[in-house]
């Protein structure tokens, strides 16, 4: 029982250090700050404006410039620009999570068996993670697409496709550093399986830069995802999303520059805090900076 609590008072004494070393970091905490106020208006949306207003056409309204009635204007068939952005962040930031989290979990599951098992297991793993990161991340993911077909859930398969490799990868190095350790030939010797050694022991204790590399990729996936909606291959038109509106409004952009402006800058805001959020995390997980 001492032994338990005193394991549970070192987890989170080292908690509380990554979280006082974070807090140091001023820019990871305005990103992060930034990023949960953004979060937080998508998700109260309907509190400021019906989803009706999505759709909703009017071309006696149309090109409205901001006003106190539109915060954003109105594009080109009159639609509440302040609308759409809100309720196409919801799309753009949710559809970013599942691709991490399911690229994450491919990752683990590869990486983890990777580096634990190594030998052929590995060079197999590792070969046809190699395949894949043979090409360039978003011509995959536009070949995927085109192969599966217009649809935001096609999508988000074709982007959780081109990120596993990345995840496995880093897993697969935070595993061969463990996986001769003291604990973990003692869990050998006690006949735990070789999964509940993967996931119960090696895969928590180098969560570190998966966790890193999951807040950065996350702002990547984002862009991509806006890329993929802009080229006309993502989410499908009249569905609000950052990268659609700028692709129905790409052609009124020069004379109206709020059509493009607007939803450009919550891309920008959110890929650049998370960037923020995900350097401020690599520093506080970096054991190097441990006082």
């Amino acid at each position: 029982m001492k032994y338990k609590n005193k394991s549970n008072l070192t987890n989170k004494s080292q908690l509380g250090l990554i979280a006082f070393r974070f807090s140091k970091n001023k820019l990871a905490m305005v990103g992060l700050a930034a990023i949960l106020l953004l979060i937080l208006m998508c998700l109260t949306a309907p509190l400021f404006i019906s989803y009706d207003q999505v759709y909703k056409q009017s071309m006696a309204n149309r090109f409205i410039t901001p006003c106190a009635e539109h915060p954003f204007g109105t594009d080109q068939y009159g639609r509440d620009l302040f609308a759409r952005v809100l309720y196409g962040g919801r799309i753009s930031l949710l559809s970013g999570l599942v691709v991490v989290a399911s690229a994450m979990v491919v990752g683990l599951t590869l990486g983890g068996a990777a580096g634990y098992f190594g030998g052929k297991v590995d060079n197999i793993i590792m070969r046809f993670c190699d395949i894949f990161m043979a090409v360039p991340r978003m011509l995959l993911s536009m070949a995927v697409v085109s192969a599966l077909g217009q649809g935001t859930f096609k999508m988000l398969i074709a982007l959780a496709v081109a990120e596993f490799p990345n995840y496995a990868r880093t897993v697969r190095a935070s595993i061969m550093t463990l996986r001769n350790q003291e604990y973990v030939e003692a869990a050998k010797c006690c006949g735990t399986s070789s999964a509940r050694i993967i996931f119960k022991h090696l895969i928590p204790n180098g969560m570190g830069p998966v966790i890193v590399s999951a807040t950065l990729g996350l702002g990547t996936t984002i862009l991509a995802i806006a890329s993929l909606g802009f080229l006309g291959i993502g989410v499908a038109s009249p569905t609000p999303e950052w990268g659609t509106i700028l692709s129905e409004n790409r052609t009124n952009i020069r004379h109206f520059p709020h059509l493009g402006l607007v939803p450009g800058i919550f891309i920008a805001i959110s890929v650049m805090c998370l960037n923020f959020v995900g350097d401020g995390l690599r520093d506080a997980l970096d054991p190097r900076t441990k006082n």
